[in-house]
């Protein structure tokens, strides 16, 4: 389990420096495409994926157009949800965003639908409301920090789930799949970055580039220690599955309120706890 130790960590990481990104006057925009840079390098490195095999008839262009496309605009909404909605209420809406695919399973890809899979769908809306719950309206943009931008992050990566399962059907190997995307919304992002600086909206910063490298090392080895842990137990995947999902919670949780001192209320809390339980439940299906 030291590998998903080292993807919680790194997951949490990515939250913790985006939750810094504003403080140290960092441009988001900028970081993330510098992310992407650093991510598709070491991708191509380390994960050495076979370019010949998105060329080949049949390829899924479109899905992983889509996926270069939702990539950098769901990491920023990433971004705008931890540093007006916490670390810890993103970091839950990011992990309970697995049931999205999971229904999908059962709507788009034909799977069965169990009562064991129901109950623990049904555990994880229940979980999702209880953590976008917010009390009060004492701020203009409570909408947007307390569930609006969590919601965002819960869509997005489910939508981004469903379309790397989407890829992975049409035969894709994952590290080709991954560095594709990786490509393609480096592109994108520094398009939106040439443009701002030409606009004057945001100059080229040296700080927020460099922060950007941070953010890419940290993004990819989640993702690669996660891909380990998996290699490390092929025969146990639901292990991995829970370890991950259930760890990231955790720790966010700790980091959120003890470093942050971010606030939940109750019913905040009541659905952290269901989503462990709602994942706990998937990974014993």
């Amino acid at each position: 389990m030291f590998y998903i130790a080292l993807a919680v960590a790194f997951s949490v990481t990515v939250s913790v420096l985006l939750k810094l990104a504003r403080r140290a006057s960092v441009d988001v925009v900028q970081a993330i495409a510098t992310n992407y840079i650093v991510a598709a390098a070491l991708s191509f490195v380390l994960l050495a994926p076979s370019l010949p095999a998105l060329q080949a008839p049949g390829a899924p262009l479109v899905p992983l157009t889509l996926l270069g496309v939702l990539l950098p605009a769901v990491f920023v909404i990433l971004a705008w949800s931890v540093q007006r909605a916490g670390i810890v209420r993103t970091d839950v809406a990011q992990r309970l965003s697995l049931f999205l695919p999971l229904i999908a399973a059962f709507v788009v890809f034909g799977d069965v639908l169990s009562v064991h899979k129901g109950a623990g769908i049904a555990l994880g809306v229940v979980a999702v409301v209880c953590v976008l719950w917010k009390r009060g309206t004492q701020r203009a943009d409570d909408g947007m920090g307390g569930w609006l931008l969590p919601l965002g992050v819960f869509v997005g990566f489910g939508v981004i789930d469903i379309l790397f399962k989407r890829v992975a059907l049409a035969g894709a190997p994952f590290a080709s799949a991954l560095l594709a995307s990786f490509l393609l919304a480096a592109v994108l992002c520094w398009v939106a970055v040439a443009y701002r600086a030409l606009a004057r909206i945001a100059p080229l910063s040296w700080r927020s580039i460099g922060f950007g490298v941070a953010l890419g090392v940290a993004n990819f080895a989640n993702i690669l220690f996660y891909v380990r842990g998996h290699q490390a137990v092929p025969d146990q995947p639901s292990l991995v599955f829970s370890a991950m999902n259930i760890g990231v919670v955790v720790l966010g949780t700790l980091v959120g309120t003890l470093a942050f001192r971010e606030r939940l209320n109750r019913i905040n809390v009541a659905g952290i706890v269901l989503a462990l339980a709602a994942i706990a439940i998937i990974a014993t299906v």
